[in-house]
């Protein structure tokens, strides 16, 4: 007789707590913001208050439709859509015409209306807004600092004169590159300590992936300081935001396209948790570990993204295997078995024709190829595996051995490592296998019961005396079979 299957309704997790290391780390940088920006509230510190608050309330205000109902409809798309929030990135232009106009200590203040006003989505929402607070006021100090030392006062002239080009563009371009080296470097540091990034990777890519948008925001921010320092006055310096706003629509709409992309995999897996609902929930923890082993291996965001998507639509081909081969009491027949190991071409055919998942299409493809050449469906060897299908197989047999399903019990996270550990340069890639143990040992793993069987506690260290390796068991295997020999063919 068939397992219970529990409810598909699952209970609120709290969130995650931030770890010490990251309140300390937010703590510093909030000392440091107040230490660069008390100065210009000093008496006798001459700051030029009108400029000051103007830039700080124009900037304040540019956060706020996110934040607004009205206004931010034109942004998520009405009412039943995905939320999407403009971006603070789109009024960085602002951020660095007051670091072009100001003081350095009037410049960070100026920053801080408005990252305190910034919409923030996840908890915890006072951390987060103090967080974005103290780093958007040291960065806009560092980068009027840079501006000062460069005379771009002077340079941008002041009314009638006119404004000192070319040179006026090496402070300008100095300013932004200042700006975006210490966001980058503040990024990086809270990775490391609220994200638990490795040192060695939680700066890669940021600074690559922020070079080119900050140099935009440094002409835009450029034109406003000039127009702001010309006879016209602050108010020729407004028309640089309609720009801004275009960004900022356009910045929605790619929003509003991945949060379709995402509406569309969730129909997929949940079309594959109704058809085989015995393996409930494993495709979302397939795609998490996924990330996990990523991550270690250094991948950059992007590809962090699709190897997600990999792990979560690794099994889509199972719609296109019976229902009567899936949910089978009894062992599998030979010709049954066949038909199972069809699923990976059914699902590459299902999501091909799927643009945004990229190379995730080759995962879905090739999970069940082994390193030593015996896996299906076409029997590719060593590195000829694409990198993204490795990751995938070495999570897909993590979460089969360490889930309930009514076949078998879950085992301890130890003991599915010194499996995966014992198989690999045979049917794993040892460089996926050594990651995963890393990730585990750094985050470790939840995992959820499948069947009405109760979780197996998984301790993060299982210490020396771990149970024998056990073999690992099919994936893919109906609720009524037995796991074959070791490692043959999982499904």
């Amino acid at each position: 007789m068939g397992a219970k299957v529990i409810p598909r309704w699952k209970p609120a997790r709290p969130p995650r707590a931030v770890p010490r290391a990251a309140r300390v780390y937010v703590g510093c940088a909030l000392l440091a913001a107040a230490a660069v920006g008390l100065p210009a509230l000093r008496p006798g510190a001459a700051t030029p208050w009108p400029a000051a608050l103007l830039l700080a309330a124009l900037y304040a205000v540019c956060e706020l439709p996110a934040r607004c109902r009205l206004i931010g409809r034109a942004f998520r798309g009405g009412p039943g859509s995905a939320s999407v929030s403009p971006g603070a990135g789109s009024f960085f232009p602002v951020l660095l015409a007051a670091a072009l106009l100001l003081p350095p200590s009037a410049a960070a203040l100026a920053a801080v209306p408005g990252a305190v006003l910034a919409r923030v989505d996840r908890p915890p929402f006072v951390l987060r807004r103090t967080w974005r607070a103290a780093q958007l006021a040291l960065a806009v100090w560092a980068a009027a600092q840079v501006g000062q030392f460069l005379r771009c006062p002077g340079a941008l002239g002041l009314g009638p004169e006119i404004p000192d080009f070319p040179y006026v563009l090496l402070p300008a371009g100095a300013t932004a590159l200042t700006f975006c080296l210490v966001l980058t470097a503040l990024d990086g540091g809270i990775r490391a300590t609220a994200e638990q990034f490795p040192a060695r990777t939680a700066w890669r890519g940021l600074l690559g992936r922020a070079l080119a948008p900050h140099a935009v925001h440094g002409l835009a921010g450029l034109m406003m300081a000039v127009l702001w320092r010309s006879s016209y006055g602050p108010v020729a310096a407004l028309f640089v935001l309609l720009p801004m706003y275009i960004s900022c629509w356009s910045f929605a709409q790619y929003h509003r396209e991945r949060a379709a992309h995402q509406a569309t995999i969730r129909a997929l897996v949940q079309a594959v948790d109704i058809k085989d609902r015995y393996t409930r929930g494993h495709s979302e923890r397939v795609g998490h570990a996924s990330v996990l082993i990523a991550g270690e291996l250094g991948m950059d965001e992007p590809r962090l993204e699709v190897v997600r998507f990999a792990g979560i639509l690794h099994d889509v081909g199972k719609l296109g295997v019976p229902t009567r081969v899936l949910r089978k009491d009894g062992p599998l027949t030979p010709q049954e078995r066949r038909i199972i190991e069809l699923h990976p071409e059914y699902g590459h055919e299902m999501v091909r024709g799927i643009g945004f998942l990229g190379e995730a299409r080759t995962a879905i493809l090739h999970h069940h190829e082994r390193m030593d050449g015996s896996g299906y469906p076409y029997g590719l060897k060593g590195h000829q595996i694409p990198e993204y299908a490795r990751v995938v197989a070495v999570a897909d047999a993590f979460d089969a051995m360490t889930s309930t399903r009514s076949y078998s019990r879950a085992r301890p996270v130890g003991t599915a490592l010194a499996e995966l550990a014992r198989c690999a340069g045979t049917q794993f890639d040892p460089r996926m296998v050594d990651a995963l143990a890393r990730a585990l040992q750094r985050h470790g793993w939840q995992t959820e019961v499948t069947a009405d069987e109760p979780a197996v506690p998984t301790p993060r260290d299982e210490g020396p005396h771990t149970p024998a390796p056990a073999e690992v068991p099919e994936p893919g295997t109906p609720h009524g079979a037995q796991p074959t020999a070791p490692l043959q063919e999982p499904a």
